[in-house]
């Protein structure tokens, strides 16, 4: 029987939640303040909206250029060891045996392995035991980059569809309350994903949330009272 864990979530998982809780948080962030500000209901919602648009492309930007680094980095990576078993064959045969007998493994015992592994697949069996290379941590830059835009425009919808249809008069209340309420939630999934404890990862994500949309609100009642 296959065994499955839950660490392969935690690639896809990362950048969904991330995405999402950066889309909650901006975005009610946002329009709290300029809702404090005393502003228009058309312009809080418009702020909104700018503020979705702007965060799904700048999270999808940042999220390329930051993985598609890592490919970069883990491409070289693998080009230099190609080139090194080309000419060392045997000296990268006995720096992977090493390896194993470093985890455990009697010399005579990481030899044979070393040597069926490299018969396999010897840049593979370098990539994943020398270098930490693997199918799980393979970098993949669109893939993440479409999963943060698409995760932050899911979260920043939340408090824009509440701002634009609440009454203006209720309009902090009910913003901030779906968004931490959601936050909250979002929290205890990605703890539950990933295998960890439930309430710890809740009150975290929901106090730094909580603690963002305060300092906005605080900004925008601050430059209210200065217009």
């Amino acid at each position: 029987m296959k065994e499955t864990h839950r660490i392969k979530n935690i690639g896809w998982l990362r950048a969904a939640v991330l995405g999402a809780n950066d889309g909650i948080v901006s975005t009610a962030s946002l329009i709290l303040g300029v809702a404090a500000a005393h502003s228009a209901h058309g312009n809080v919602v418009l702020a909104g909206v700018a503020g979705l648009v702007a965060g799904a492309m700048s999270m999808a930007t940042g999220e390329y250029v930051s993985v598609y680094s890592q490919a970069d980095t883990e491409r070289a990576a693998l080009a230099e060891e190609r080139n090194e078993l080309t000419q060392d064959y045997l000296g990268e045969k006995r720096e992977l045996a090493a390896i194993y007998v470093r985890r455990g493994l009697n010399l005579q015992l990481a030899r044979e392995v070393a040597d069926k592994l490299m018969e396999h697949d010897a840049l593979g069996a370098h990539a994943r035991d020398e270098l930490g290379i693997s199918s799980l941590s393979t970098a993949r830059p669109l893939q993440a980059a479409i999963a943060s835009a698409l995760s932050f425009s899911a979260g920043a919808a939340l408090p824009l569809v509440v701002a634009a249809l609440v009454p203006e008069n209720h309009l902090i209340v009910w913003v901030a309350a779906a968004g931490l309420f959601a936050l909250a939630f979002l929290g205890g999934l990605a703890a539950s994903a990933g295998g960890a404890r439930i309430l710890p990862g809740v009150v975290r994500v929901t106090f730094w949330s909580a603690l963002a949309m305060a300092v906005t609100s605080a900004v925008g009642t601050l430059f209210a009272g200065t217009a």
